[in-house]
């Protein structure tokens, strides 16, 4: 089977669902990170992420190939998610955090690497919805700006100004607990 991504939704449009299988292998991860990040709810991001792949698999034959296959995919689950704000009209953030599996190496630096991973998420999540989402991708899923752009269905420009501005808060954030942080 031909794993190039276009091809592969090509094979989809025709009902082949060792190719949906393919995909589905392809990109269920970063498209899981992403929607779980967004929700912070491992259980709806399961739920959406099935949705995504439905989605794909009802839509193959209008997909026109005039974008990337990637960026057709995170776009679904961008507006699969924006759908889901909007029925619950308020995200709920939960403290949990995920936690590395190798983080037990060594104590003393599974500790700190835990402390930073949890600044990070905090100062991710503290910024606005629009801004957490040019951040995620473009330094979880290494999108570019234009493909940022084609994902949010905005501007190049607006990608820019958005990821100006989500840099300077997350740097204010962080700095701030950095200094607030006491010594060990």
């Amino acid at each position: 089977m031909d794993d190039n991504p276009h091809q592969l939704i090509r094979q989809i449009a025709e009902g082949d669902t060792q190719a949906l299988a393919a995909l589905y292998r392809a990109y269920e991860r970063p498209v899981y990170r992403f929607i779980v990040s967004r929700l912070n709810d491992p259980h709806e991001a399961a739920d959406i992420l099935h949705d995504v792949f439905m989605d794909i698999w009802r839509g193959a034959a209008s997909f026109e190939g005039r974008s990337q296959v990637r960026t057709w995919i995170f776009g679904i689950a961008y507006r699969k998610v924006i759908d889901m704000h909007r029925k619950r009209a308020r995200v709920t953030v939960t403290d949990d955090v995920p936690e590395p599996a190798d983080a037990a190496e060594g104590a003393e630096a599974g500790y700190a690497a835990r402390q930073e991973a949890e600044h990070l998420r905090f100062c991710v999540d503290a910024l606005k919805d629009d801004h957490r989402v040019a951040i995620t991708l473009a330094f979880y899923e290494d999108m570019t700006v234009a493909e940022i752009a084609e994902v949010a269905g905005v501007p190049e420009g607006t990608i820019k100004s958005r990821l100006h501005h989500a840099r300077k808060l997350l740097l204010h954030c962080l700095s701030g607990r950095i200094g607030a942080r006491s010594p060990a």
